[in-house]
């Protein structure tokens, strides 16, 4: 996108879905997955979504069911403009491969810490060694965890000094929320100046995520926050794609900040 498009695009409110999923039945499951699609969301009913709800540009995420099938992702953004993708790897992945996924439009690598029966050993070298080539692609790591979680792993992304994007406002721990260990790591964390939050996964989070939400914004004016819907809503197909922007316009009133976190945040992120 030129520069000077940019500029019209952020003068009439554009908006950018940080957060969303495309998929096929045809995809081979992961051994017992935590969820199991029996219908495929395709790049094209996304697209469709997309333009029915005026969101301009959208970065899909790669979904723990398919592990590091990345195939139909990386075939949905390449040559669209208007899309780009995190994708889940193993930790052997060769540096040439990232080479080849960034310029189809890979801006980062998704780990998904959460559900697992065992955590993965992420100080080992193999990691350490994956750290490093995501960091020299400029990308990020996309984390989803608990909030729990949060404490211990954070040191390690921030030690190896890259772009760190946390999932779903962090999914503090439910009892505790915002005086939790978890959040007040993550809002810690994000004055370093290199961590995101996304505004992602209110459905999932239920109706304290306006509070969390709101304090990450009163934490930060805005910054460092972009919105994503979560679409298809895997495990909770009732949701609405409507009901996400809805929330944010509920959680988020102020029309400046809440237009930071659907458009400028998001450019500045994943499409600059």
């Amino acid at each position: 996108m030129s520069t000077s498009s940019e500029a019209a695009k952020a003068q009439s409110g554009f908006k950018v879905d940080c957060h969303a999923h495309v998929f096929t039945t045809s995809m081979p499951l992961r051994d017992n997955p935590r969820h199991k699609p029996n219908y495929s969301f395709t790049i094209e009913d996304y697209l469709k979504v997309l333009d029915e709800h005026g969101v301009d540009f959208a970065v899909l995420a790669a979904a723990s069911p398919w592990l590091d099938y990345n195939d139909y992702l990386i075939d949905s953004i390449r040559g669209k403009a208007r899309l780009r993708g995190t994708v889940i790897l193993e930790p052997s992945v060769e540096r040439y491969v990232l080479d080849l996924m960034k310029r189809d439009g890979i801006v980062g690598v998704r780990m998904h810490m959460i559900g697992l029966e065992k955590m993965p050993d992420i100080t080992t070298f193999e990691y350490r060694r994956m750290f490093k080539r995501i960091a020299d692609q400029g990308w990020h790591v996309h984390l989803h965890c608990e909030g729990r979680d949060l404490p211990d792993l954070l040191p390690h992304f921030i030690d190896a000094g890259m772009t760190l994007v946390i999932d779903h406002l962090g999914r503090p721990d439910p009892a505790e929320g915002i005086d939790s260990a978890g959040f007040k790591a993550l809002l810690k964390v994000l004055e370093n100046g290199r961590t995101w939050v996304k505004a992602s996964g209110h459905h999932r989070l239920g109706a304290p995520a306006t509070g969390y939400l709101r304090e990450l914004v009163r934490h930060t004016g805005g910054e460092k926050i972009v919105w994503g819907s979560d679409c298809p809503f895997v495990g909770q197909e009732d949701s609405t794609y409507q009901s996400t922007l809805d929330w944010l316009t509920e959680a988020v009133p102020d029309e400046a900040i809440r237009q930071r976190i659907l458009g400028p945040n998001a450019r500045e992120l994943y499409f600059t």
